[in-house]
């Protein structure tokens, strides 16, 4: 069960006054757990940055070799404070990494640890700006992607999970969460076949999928028309990068209040921490290896992608 540290996150989150050093205090009864914050300026404000690490009882945190699984809570603010008062719905993808952390850390102190490492990265920005964007506006955030990418994107994660409220589209109409196709080094693959038989497993439903294009898996700022920043921590990592999106039927702003919905909220934790289970204790396959070798020899690399790419002919 994840909707008890949903709603808990939920509430501590739903407030002006939340900060780093809250989400720190959280986990202060979990010894074991280590928890970092670090507030970043940009020129519309500041964020914390939150790094939550929940070891494994063979990690590599504590020189074992088990691998190291990453969640990312991305968003660009929780708050669109003063124009909005309340939660915003772009605060889903914070609130499903915390509480994702928090039933891990629950878990251990219940004798429950997993394999692995699990390290979870997000950011606490209760006061953030809002961006145009079509069909729906967007939370913007007062630091650039590559600050996030920076911050949020630990080295020491080999496979990633970005959980990031998707709902500003017409692309996918389902209530709930959904999972994108793997991405890894500017190659769209497949979509991994372990993910979706987790997924029919947590949810109790027919896995649902989005679709993404070349554009969205390049960096912000290039001009190009992006679904959101789900997909943003592949430009910086050459680890595989799934995009788990909290949905909605309807075409929801980001910035929108009394948007967010607890329950999917806890969908995408109840999956988010059944993939680190499994990846950690080396289940679990993000992509295949051999064919990714495979596509690389015939077709070479597509890191471009990662990168701004080459500047228009004027």
């Amino acid at each position: 069960m994840a909707l008890k540290q949903t709603m808990t996150v939920f509430e501590i989150m739903d407030s002006a006054y939340v900060n780093g050093e809250t989400i720190k205090q959280l986990f202060s009864a979990f010894p074991g757990v280590t928890v970092t914050t670090q507030t970043v300026s940009g020129e519309e404000g500041s964020t914390d940055f939150v790094k939550i690490l929940v070891p494994g009882k063979n990690g590599k945190s504590a020189g074992g070799t088990a691998p190291t699984f990453g969640i990312i809570g991305r968003l660009g603010g929780i708050g669109a404070r003063p124009s909005r008062i309340g939660l915003v719905s772009d605060a889903d993808g914070a609130i499903a990494a915390v509480a994702s952390a928090l039933k891990l850390a629950q878990m251990q102190k219940n004798g429950d640890m997993l394999t692995g490492d699990v390290i979870i990265s997000t950011h606490i920005c209760p006061h953030a700006p809002t961006v145009p964007h079509e069909p729906v506006d967007f939370m913007g955030s007062p630091v650039d992607i590559l600050t996030m990418n920076k911050y949020e994107i630990i080295p020491e994660m080999e496979a990633i999970l970005s959980i990031d409220t998707t709902k500003g589209n017409r692309i996918v109409n389902h209530k709930g969460i959904a999972i994108s196709p793997t991405v890894k080094e500017g190659y769209i693959l497949r979509i991994s076949e372990d993910l979706l038989r987790i997924m029919e497993m947590t949810t109790g439903q027919l896995p649902v999928t989005f679709p993404i294009t070349m554009q969205d898996i390049t960096p912000y700022g290039n001009d190009l028309f992006h679904v959101n920043s789900i997909l943003q921590p592949s430009v910086a990592t050459d680890a595989p990068v799934v995009g788990v999106a909290i949905t909605a039927q309807s075409a929801v702003p980001g910035c929108g209040t009394g948007a967010s919905h607890e329950t999917d909220i806890a969908l995408a934790v109840k999956f988010a921490v059944e993939v680190a289970k499994e990846f950690t204790k080396g289940i679990t396959r993000f992509y295949d290896e051999a064919e990714f070798e495979h596509i690389v020899t015939r077709y070479g690399s597509m890191k471009i992608f990662q990168t701004m790419g080459n500047e228009p002919v004027m």
